[in-house]
């Protein structure tokens, strides 16, 4: 039997990924042992779990992801500052000024659309283009929308207006860009690995274990989110560019990087596994659920085998098609709380931002900040992977999706409170107090005396909620989606974000001084009584 050890270290991650032809995958399945199916049988439940290793084509989508993270956070780390503050800022970088309240609820508008049109990109992508080519066609639209962005901000005019109307055009094409992306690329890179539900294999050292697929997606999702959260610190280059040369240079940047990711997804279309388009089947499910409605909410009756004899007209699906609607549906169940995490866990690139605004930066951008996420993700995702799964894996420790998300939702909700002492403590400070770099107060050009690094503790919490909230969302929709809705169900998980936008809108009057005390302090109480409730309720 050939033996081969699985890979197991820190460098899984940091390192390049190697990249192995169809015919190395197979030669090194090939060491899978004769009496597979009666071994499982017998002795599965006597044998260690393990995740397989990450497809070599997984990895070129991945490569290309991060370019997109880098230029979707490359501009959104920035934009706070260019909506909020004017040009002639005598502290902040500016370029548009509408103040605080209308540029965290343009950023929420922004963000709903972003995670609103993945809905109708997943439709397109199961029923007619393919999941990479409906990829390929969004990356057009994003560049495009890139570009817009970045020849507005040049804008040399006095006359907002400008960079308004530019900035409004872009957000239009971007959102259509990356909710092309968002839906399709999980669900793409997850079905690179098409091997069997479960394996036997055996390590160097003779031990023998079980080859995943749920834990080997579970390793695939966190390897996805530990890559783009690395393109995601993009925004400590946009931020300090914005700084020192302007949001012309700081908007062309993510343009210059996307390009780059677009040439991958093109070079890989010949390269990777894509579900084919299915015809109507979000259409079928629909009439599933209509039937259904008809019958009460009995699901069964839109079986076949329950309709033979009551219509002549035969149904266009088989039995098992209504078990995996079933299933979607146990998993929206679960969607339908994650608007209020979204709405907590969206304060992080609006308000937090503006709250850093008001505090002593020392020549650090008040926008930097936002990069403690991501980073806290980088150095989160290798221990819990490689170190705190295994171990609860050995201990026969159950840590599901659904418990996971509860976690994130108790995690999100001390972020909140955590701000919200924050916040006291700014005004608390001098020089001024409750209304800080008010134009009353000294023109607006001091901030109070209170240093930014006491936000990090909350950039940390909201990166620990989101390793369990947002990652097994993915896993969640994908594990429990038929094989020919999987983005379409991706795209649902992803309209959660796009609720939590609209219900951050609504809250958006409450982003004035000295109201964000008691915005932090509501929104913290909320996140945790939802979590109780999902964990009444879903697990």
């Amino acid at each position: 039997m050939a033996q081969q050890q699985l890979p197991t270290s820190y460098s899984t991650f940091v390192s390049e990924p190697t990249f192995e032809s169809e015919q190395d995958e197979c030669q090194r399945h090939s060491s899978l042992v004769e009496d597979n199916e009666s071994l499982l049988r017998e002795d599965s439940a006597k044998l260690r779990r393990v995740p397989d290793q990450v497809p070599a084509s997984a990895w070129l989508i991945i490569i290309a992801e991060i370019c997109e993270r880098f230029a979707f956070f490359g501009i959104l780390g920035p934009l706070q500052n260019y909506i909020q503050n004017p040009k002639n800022d005598p502290l902040r970088p500016g370029g548009i000024g509408l103040g605080q309240g209308y540029a965290t609820g343009l950023n929420q508008v922004f963000t709903f659309w972003c995670y609103a049109t993945p809905i109708a990109s997943a439709i397109a992508a199961d029923h007619h283009f393919g999941r990479l080519k409906t990829i390929v066609y969004s990356c057009l639209i994003y560049t495009i929308g890139l570009a817009v962005l970045s020849i507005s901000s040049w804008s040399t005019t006095d006359d907002y207006r400008v960079s308004l109307g530019g900035l409004l055009v872009a957000m239009a094409l971007i959102g259509i860009g990356t909710g092309g992306i968002k839906p399709n690329v999980g669900p793409l890179i997850a079905e690179q690995y098409a091997r069997p539900k479960e394996s036997i294999h055996q390590f160097k050292d003779g031990e023998m274990v079980v080859l995943d697929y749920d834990l080997t997606i579970q390793r695939i999702f966190m390897s996805f989110y530990f890559w783009i959260n690395i393109g995601s610190l993009s925004s400590i280059a946009t931020t300090e560019i914005e700084k020192n040369y302007g949001f012309g240079p700081t908007f062309l940047l993510p343009l210059l990087v996307f390009f780059v990711g677009f040439s991958i997804y093109l070079a890989s279309m010949r390269h990777c596994r894509s579900q084919p388009p299915t015809g109507s089947v979000v259409l079928h499910a629909f009439q599933v659920l209509w039937i259904a409605a008809k019958n009460k909410g009995n699901l069964h009756a839109a079986r076949p085998s329950s309709q033979r004899a009551e219509s002549s007209v035969p149904l266009p699906w088989e039995d098992h098609f209504v078990d995996e609607i079933h299933a979607t549906l146990v998993a929206c169940k679960v969607f339908l709380f994650l608007p209020f995490y979204w709405l907590a866990y969206s304060q992080m690139l609006t308000n937090f931002i503006s709250q850093a605004g008001t505090m002593e930066t020392h020549g650090v951008p008040n926008d930097i900040m936002a990069n403690i996420d991501p980073i806290t993700v980088i150095i989160l995702v290798p221990i819990l992977d490689r170190m705190i799964y295994p171990i609860l894996g050995r201990l026969k420790i159950s840590f599901p999706p659904l418990i996971r998300i509860t976690w994130g939702f108790m995690l999100c909700g001390l972020a909140m409170a955590y701000a919200a002492v924050i916040q006291h403590l700014i005004y608390l400070a001098p020089p001024c107090f409750e209304h800080p770099r008010s134009q009353d107060c000294m023109d607006g050009k001091l901030p109070n005396q209170i240093h930014v690094a006491l936000q990090t503790p909350a950039y940390i919490l909201i990166a620990l909620s989101e390793l369990f909230a947002v990652t097994s969302g993915y896993e969640i929709a994908f594990a429990n989606a038929p094989a020919s809705m999987k983005s379409f169900v991706t795209a649902l998980f992803l309209s959660t974000a796009a609720a939590g936008s609209i219900m951050a809108i609504i809250i958006a009057p409450l982003t004035v001084d000295p109201k964000v005390l008691w915005m932090y302090v509501a929104l913290s109480v909320q996140t945790i009584v939802v979590g109780v409730v999902f964990w009444r309720v879903c697990t």
